[in-house]
């Protein structure tokens, strides 16, 4: 719910999790003609630069390759963002703000390996930028591997992220802050798709409501004044959606920052009743838009938890309830709560733990829907 307070620790640092013979080092910066950066697969929002790289901002972008050999380079230019990097499904490294430079795992079996790089934090007013994968020296960068059938959109504030999962306790003001304790790779839509072997996008901004963001922040803008870009920061820029990207289901989870904090003096709204009708005519357009750009065919997750004597989860309700009277049926409703949520996240946020049984709960929803895939 609550925005990312001042980023902390912004130093250059590599943490490494090491394992069996795997060695993570950081290089002198790398030239991206050289990392073969076609040799990927993503399905992130992400867009080309001049110089070969490619540019994002959206939390938890995966890029995965294929390569021979006994190492591979992570080409990166980022100060901001942190990174795991994962060998054939393992995650041998930790990077934090890297900076411009790549960052190796060598000791490897001389054979072929799968490798994963994905952006573990938030960086709505700063992009990461992506070289490609470079073999060692006798390897070579396989072709990228192929799409997955499976796709899922996760749309959603805070709590689709992942802020402040890792943390463990609520005050993160001495551990690090909230970017060192977020992973958005153990959120509860990435460990879905996953699960589901799917490929996924997580479109999640903390802090931004459907109408109203936290505690009235911001006003002017919401969610949806940032939902088509691919670079947050930059005003009026567009996504430009690729053909292939085509979900079967689409998770939303907008409404927390709307209805978590009492309305302020001089807000737009003058009453909760004013606030309710404008986050539900606007929930109404933002599902229009949705259903215009993915089709008919296409589940949209509409999601609430609980959230006190708010109106949060009853008005997410009657917004499924009446695009269901008006002939779409391939709009649900998915509440989850469990007793078992300790909140343990930074802020009060939801802890790893809770991701995990969150996910479980999306998981029993998704298995009553015909997605057929």
């Amino acid at each position: 719910m609550q925005p990312p307070p001042p980023r902390h620790l912004s130093r250059r640092t590599l943490v490494t999790a090491t394992a069996a013979g795997l060695v993570a080092a950081v290089a002198a910066p790398s030239r991206a003609s050289s990392a073969a950066p076609t040799r990927f697969h993503t399905v992130g929002r992400v867009k080309a630069a001049a110089d070969g790289f490619v540019r994002y901002s959206w939390p938890g972008i995966y890029f995965e390759g294929r390569f021979r050999g006994t190492g591979v380079g992570v080409v990166l230019d980022d100060s901001v963002n942190d990174y795991d990097v994962q060998i054939d499904g393992r995650t041998t490294a930790t990077l934090v703000t890297p900076g411009r430079t790549t960052a190796w795992v060598k000791g490897l079996t001389d054979t072929e390996h799968r490798v994963r790089l994905v952006k573990r934090t938030e960086s709505a007013w700063a992009e990461g930028r992506f070289g490609g994968f470079v073999a060692a020296p006798g390897g070579a960068i396989l072709a990228r591997p192929p799409a997955r059938r499976r796709q899922i959109e996760f749309i959603g504030d805070s709590y689709t992220a992942g802020y402040g999962n890792v943390s463990g306790t609520r005050d993160c003001s001495t551990n690090g802050g909230v970017d060192r304790n977020t992973d958005s790779d153990l959120s509860f839509g990435a460990l879905t798709a996953r699960r589901l072997g799917a490929d996924y996008q997580i479109n999640a901004f903390s802090g931004r409501g459907m109408v109203r963001n936290y505690n009235g922040s911001s006003p002017g803008t919401d969610f949806r004044a940032y939902y088509d870009r691919a670079l947050l920061s930059v005003e009026g820029d567009v996504w430009q959606k690729p053909a292939g990207w085509r979900p079967q289901a689409v998770v939303i989870g907008l409404g927390l920052n709307d209805f978590s904090t009492p309305l302020n003096a001089g807000e737009h709204w003058g009453t909760e009743a004013e606030l309710v009708g404008a986050y539900e005519s606007a929930y109404h357009g933002f599902l229009d838009k949705l259903r215009a750009r993915y089709g008919p065919r296409t589940f949209l997750v509409v999601s609430a938890t609980n959230l006190g004597s708010s109106p949060f989860a009853e008005t997410v309700e009657r917004i499924v309830r009446t695009r269901n009277a008006q002939g779409d049926g391939r709009v649900s409703y998915w509440y989850y709560d469990d007793p078992a949520l300790d909140h343990l996240g930074c802020d009060w946020h939801p802890s790893a733990e809770d991701h995990r049984i969150i996910s479980g709960l999306l998981d029993d929803h998704l298995a009553t829907l015909p997605l057929r895939w």
